[in-house]
């Protein structure tokens, strides 16, 4: 059998057997928690974030994130019309490159398209498709988790070997951080993001009677496909404009700019748990998402049927496409420099 290097951190308080993959490869699940009660669990198959519970102000736990009981459902998600990408970690580039086509030094790359022949979330198998390496843990206040992933030069037509790591921690005031890093042997793109469906009312739940605020006065202009065209769209008199909080939209798949990274992004409440998580990010862009082809009464965790509006995601990271654009914030990552993003969701109790 085949095992990642990770059986020093296999104690029963932190670490469970998730599943195996269909080469053997055990994957495990990790949760940390905080003194509040606050709970996340993560698998190393794709880095992902399966549950994030929440007390909120009646004692309860909420499970604010949607998810899969099994390694199998995630294994099957993949192989939708539409896959959802609960809770992955996105890469090498997420969102969508136009034709699957970037120029870097000169040279033309043509990456593998797997979504209306562009390339989307990293590929045909993305960073949210791989199993990943458990590096360290930390305890006691503001536990921790940082796993790794060593992607090779040509991976999905990627030039340059990637190193990354991702850390995340529990804070004790109730915040999930996110802190990337990654290194390259060659010149090449990266925009990494995270992909967990958000509903504050509970997983098996719907966003619709939630609000939020997005902290931006302008959009990416898109091509049917979702395509940037270059062009922004002004928010102002706009169905999406979120500068003043309102109900989540049924669909939504737009990329917000986000001018500052010091005041929040973006902000959900639910009025029924009294519940609000903030969103902070040094990124240029929260792409918000709901709907899609990918949900139609599809089995979640605790058997619950996901259908189009079950969760919300807040996917912070650059521009689509900006290989493709040079007004559009850099996403190359030179060899022997070092990428480096940091996104917090923070989740507060709002007596009303």
């Amino acid at each position: 059998m085949k095992i990642k290097h990770i059986s020093h951190f296999q104690d029963t308080s932190v670490s469970k057997l998730f599943g195996l993959t269909p080469d053997n490869e055990e994957i495990l699940s990790f949760e940390l928690s905080n003194k509040n009660g606050m709970k996340v669990q993560i698998i190393n198959y794709g880095a992902t974030i399966t549950s994030l519970q929440i007390p909120v102000l009646n004692g309860d736990l909420v499970d604010v994130v949607l998810g899969f009981d099994s390694l199998e459902s995630y294994l099957a998600s993949y192989n939708l019309p539409s896959a959802p990408y609960f809770g992955t970690t996105v890469g090498r580039y997420a969102g969508r490159i136009n034709k699957g086509l970037f120029t870097l030094n000169d040279k033309t790359y043509q990456l593998n398209t797997n979504n209306n022949q562009n390339a989307l979330h990293g590929g045909n198998i993305g960073f949210g498709k791989k199993s990943w390496n458990v590096s360290n843990i930390t305890f006691g206040n503001n536990p921790s988790i940082t796993m790794s992933l060593s992607s090779a030069d040509l991976d999905e037509n990627y030039p340059g070997e990637l190193h990354v790591d991702l850390t995340y921690t529990v804070t004790e005031d109730n915040e999930l951080k996110l802190e990337y890093k990654a290194t390259s042997t060659a010149d090449t793109i990266i925009n990494l993001t995270h992909h967990s469906y958000f509903n504050l009312d509970g997983h098996d739940s719907n966003v619709l009677d939630q609000t939020m605020f997005v902290d931006a006065d302008k959009i990416l202009e898109t091509t049917v496909e979702n395509i940037p065209t270059g062009n922004f769209t002004a928010l102002a008199n706009h169905d999406f404009d979120f500068r003043t909080a309102k109900k989540c939209p049924a669909i939504i798949d737009n990329s917000f700019v986000i001018e500052s990274s010091n005041a929040v992004a973006a902000r959900l409440y639910s009025s029924k748990n009294n519940l609000q998580m903030s969103v902070y990010t040094d990124q240029p862009s929260v792409h918000v998402y709901v709907g899609g082809s990918c949900f139609d009464k599809l089995k979640g965790k605790e058997n619950a049927n996901y259908h189009a509006s079950s969760g919300i995601c807040f996917e912070t990271q650059n521009f689509p496409d900006a290989p493709n654009h040079e007004h559009f914030p850099d996403s190359v990552l030179k060899k022997g420099s070092a990428y480096h993003q940091k996104t917090v969701y923070k989740f507060e109790n709002i007596n009303q």
